[in-house]
Formats: structure tokens, C-alpha cells, sequence
């Protein structure tokens, strides 16, 4: 036998296994989940180290007033679903505005969408809040204006201005061959805008329509600034209602944040994958 044919027909040989331990995966999801809960938990437990032999300890105050501080919590999701929802209708039409054939409604649209995206949130909370009345009146019937329903609308100003942008880019981001081919087959603008261009730009815009509802929903805590009576409002009273002890500041405080925390993290997490599953290039 040859050593070519000996070669060909020895039988192949298994390698052994590799049994060297896999290196560690870093997962920074995980890891800031376990830090913020940790994070908690060290402030309570301080806290209550801290506390007096007759105070409450600060994990039975926040189990004592959860109910009110979780209602709280509601009216700030409130606030910033009815902000969402009228700063992307006004939004919408900004943003056609600004891709208006019209030169002036597109430049009006341009001045008051740059205007209402750099200006602070503050500042535009504290105008709504001031020049808006405290009610209007309507063919003799009076309607009031609470101060949540003036935070709402001062907070749907910047939401507007940013989803014009958003809506904007997205319709920018479609090929010209597709208003080529649809103006070919006697498509008017507004057909080809409302039947054929918006309907591709929905997966475009929804990631960042999502991000924008968290800056929202996170930003609603200026709303105790002008006396709204929502979470951050209600976590002052609280800790006033316990006599102002400096331990129960940061659990107190510590779980608001965890409360916004459960509430948007999740959000962002949707937002990445509808990211990844909505890839257009």
C-alpha cells in the first residue's frame, strides 16, 4: 500500500473537546437593572439605620403611602399620553407644513418648528401656565382650565415641534422614485402624500416617536414646579407629612425614580427592537 492510498483510506480522527471555560458575557441591560436595585435597597436600609427607634422605618412609610405616591404616578402617564397624543396631531400637520409646495407656509412652519424645539420646556410650561386663563368662556358656558389640562398643552408645544422634524426626515427618507412612479400614474400630491408616502414612513417614524414619549413621560416632574399635584408634588408632601426626616429623603425619592424607571426602561427596550426590525436602507 502506498502512502497516498493509505492516506485515503485511514479512518478520520475525532479531536477531543475544547474544555476551556467561555469568558463571561457583559450584559449592560442587565447590570443596570441589578445596580439600580441595589442602589435602592442600599438607600433604604441606610435609611432605616438611621431612623429612630419609634419612627417608621422607611421601607413601612413608602409601603404606607404607596397608593398615593402610585396615583401620582397615573396622573404623570396622564399627562404625558394627552401631550403625546395632541403633539403629534399638531405635529403631523407641521410637518406636512414644512414640506408645503407654498413658500410661505413653509417657512411659517420652519420658524414655529425651530422656535418650539429649542426653546426650554420650562420656559414653555411657565408661558402656557401664566398667559393661558384660569377659564374660558364658550356661548355663555364657562369652562374651567385646570392647571394639569395648561401643563398638558405646554408640554404638547415641544412634542409638536419634535415629531414635525420626525415626520419631516421620514418623508424625506423615501426614494424620489416613488413619487416618480406615482406621479406617472396621475397620482395628485396629496395622493401621493396621504396613500403612498405615509403609510412607508410609519416604521420609520415609530422608534423615534417612541424615544420622544419617554423624554415626555420623564420630563412631566416639571409639572410640580408649577403646582400640578403629580408624583414628584406628592413625594414633598409625603416626606412633609413625616416630618421632614432627612432618612427618608432618598428612599422616598429613590422610589419615584424606580417607578419611572419600570415605566420607560421597557419602552426603550420595544424601541431597539422595532430599530433593529424596522431597518430600512
Amino acid at each position: 500500500m502506498t502512502v497516498r492510498e493509505f492516506e485515503r483510506d485511514r479512518m478520520p480522527v475525532l479531536l477531543p473537546f475544547n474544555l476551556r471555560p467561555q469568558p463571561l458575557q457583559f450584559r449592560p441591560r442587565v447590570v443596570a437593572s441589578a445596580l439600580l436595585c441595589a442602589s435602592l435597597c442600599l438607600f433604604v436600609s441606610a435609611a432605616s439605620a438611621q431612623g429612630g427607634k419609634t419612627a417608621l422605618p422607611a421601607i413601612e412609610v413608602i409601603a404606607k403611602w404607596a397608593p398615593l405616591l402610585l396615583t401620582g404616578f397615573g396622573f404623570n402617564i396622564l399627562i404625558s399620553a394627552l401631550s403625546m397624543l395632541l403633539g403629534t396631531i399638531a405635529g403631523l400637520g407641521l410637518g406636512l407644513g414644512l414640506l408645503s409646495e407654498f413658500f410661505a407656509i413653509r417657512q411659517a412652519s420652519w420658524l414655529v418648528t425651530q422656535v418650539f424645539r429649542n426653546a426650554p420646556w420650562l420656559v414653555l410650561l411657565f408661558f402656557v401656565m401664566f398667559l393661558v386663563p384660569f377659564q374660558v368662556t364658550l356661548f355663555g358656558l364657562r369652562i374651567p382650565l385646570p392647571d394639569w389640562i395648561k401643563a398638558t398643552g405646554g408640554f404638547a408645544l415641544p412634542v409638536m415641534a419634535n415629531v414635525a422634524e420626525v415626520v419631516r426626515g421620514a418623508v424625506r427618507s423615501v426614494p424620489s422614485t416613488q413619487w416618480e412612479a406615482a406621479d406617472s400614474l396621475a397620482f395628485t400630491r396629496r395622493q401621493i402624500m396621504w396613500r403612498i408616502i405615509l403609510p412607508q414612513c410609519i416604521k420609520r417614524m415609530l422608534p423615534p416617536w417612541m424615544n420622544i414619549y419617554c423624554i415626555v413621560a420623564m420630563s412631566t416632574v416639571l409639572a410640580s414646579i408649577v403646582g400640578v399635584s403629580e408624583m414628584l408634588t406628592l413625594t414633598a408632601q409625603v416626606h412633609a407629612a413625616e416630618g421632614g426626616r432627612p432618612e427618608l429623603f432618598a428612599p422616598l425619592y429613590g422610589f419615584a425614580l424606580l417607578c419611572f424607571f419600570l415605566y420607560c426602561y421597557p419602552i426603550n427596550l420595544w424601541t431597539a427592537y422595532l430599530e433593529r426590525r424596522f431597518q430600512t436602507g
